[in-house]
C-alpha cells in the first residue's frame, strides 16, 4: 500500500482566549501523496491560510498530528522544526517575504548557503535564469516588480529541490496577465521536477490545474 508524503490526522487549531476563542479548524483528517498538485479552497475565511501554516510547520496545531515524510512535525522540536522546514520544503507567499536587503541573486542564494549546498552560486544563478530573470540578478526587490518580485520567490523556494511546496495565494497580489504567467512558470517547475504542491487559491481555474482540490467550509474539509 502506499505510502503518503503528508498525513494529516485529527487536527485542530482555534484562536482568542477563554470564551472568545474560535475554533478556526475542526478534526481535520488529510492525505497527500507524493508528486500530487493539491489545491486548497473555500471562502475568506474558511480556514485555508491557517491548515498551510500548520502544513509547513509554521505554526503549531492545538491538538491532532502532522507526518510529513514520516516525521511528526507537531511532537518535534523547534529546532528542529527549522532545520527540517530548511532542508524539505519551500514556501511561497502573496506578500513575496523577499528580504528587501538583499539582490535578487543573494536572495535565491540564501536558504541554499543556509544548507551549505555545494554549488550554491552556480545554483542560484540558474534559477534565476529559469525564472527569466538572470538580466534582474543585482536588483533590489524596490527595483522589480510585482510579478519579476514572485518569480524570485519562487526561485528561492524552489532552491534545495524541495519534496514538498506550500503556495498561498501566490498570484493574489499581480494582475491576471502577470498572475498567469507566474502561475503557468510554477506548474511547469513543479511538473518537471515532480514536486509535491499545496495551493491555497480563489480561483476555480487553478484550482482546476491541480491534480485533486480539497475544499475547507467553516474549519472541516468537504
Amino acid at each position: 500500500m502506499k505510502t503518503p508524503k503528508v498525513s494529516v490526522r485529527h487536527l485542530k487549531k482555534s484562536f482568542g482566549q477563554g470564551e472568545g476563542r474560535v475554533e478556526v479548524l475542526k478534526n481535520i483528517n488529510l492525505e497527500i501523496y507524493s508528486g500530487e498538485t493539491i489545491a486548497l479552497t473555500g471562502k475568506s475565511g474558511s480556514g485555508k491560510s491557517t491548515l498551510l501554516s500548520l502544513l509547513s510547520g509554521l505554526d503549531a496545531p492545538d491538538e491532532g498530528d502532522l507526518f510529513i515524510d514520516g516525521e511528526n512535525l507537531s511532537r518535534m522540536p523547534e529546532k528542529e522544526l527549522t532545520r527540517f522546514r530548511a532542508s524539505r520544503m519551500g514556501i511561497i507567499f502573496q506578500q513575496f517575504h523577499l528580504v528587501s536587503t538583499l539582490s535578487a541573486y543573494e536572495n535565491v542564494l540564501l536558504p541554499l548557503e543556509l544548507m551549505k549546498h555545494p554549488q550554491a552560486m552556480n545554483r542560484a544563478l540558474e534559477l534565476l535564469e529559469s525564472v527569466g530573470l538572470s538580466h534582474r540578478s543585482q536588483h533590489l526587490p524596490s527595483e522589480l516588480s510585482g510579478g519579476e518580485c514572485q518569480r524570485v520567490a519562487l526561485a528561492r523556494a524552489l532552491a534545495i529541490s524541495p519534496s514538498i511546496l506550500f503556495a498561498d495565494e501566490p498570484s493574489g497580489n499581480l494582475d491576471e496577465e502577470t498572475g498567469g504567467k507566474v502561475m503557468d512558470l510554477l506548474f511547469g517547475m513543479v511538473e518537471n521536477t515532480k514536486t509535491t504542491l499545496v495551493l491555497v487559491t480563489h480561483d476555480p481555474d487553478l484550482a482546476k490545474r491541480c491534480s485533486r482540490v480539497v475544499h475547507l467550509e467553516h474549519g472541516s474539509l468537504l
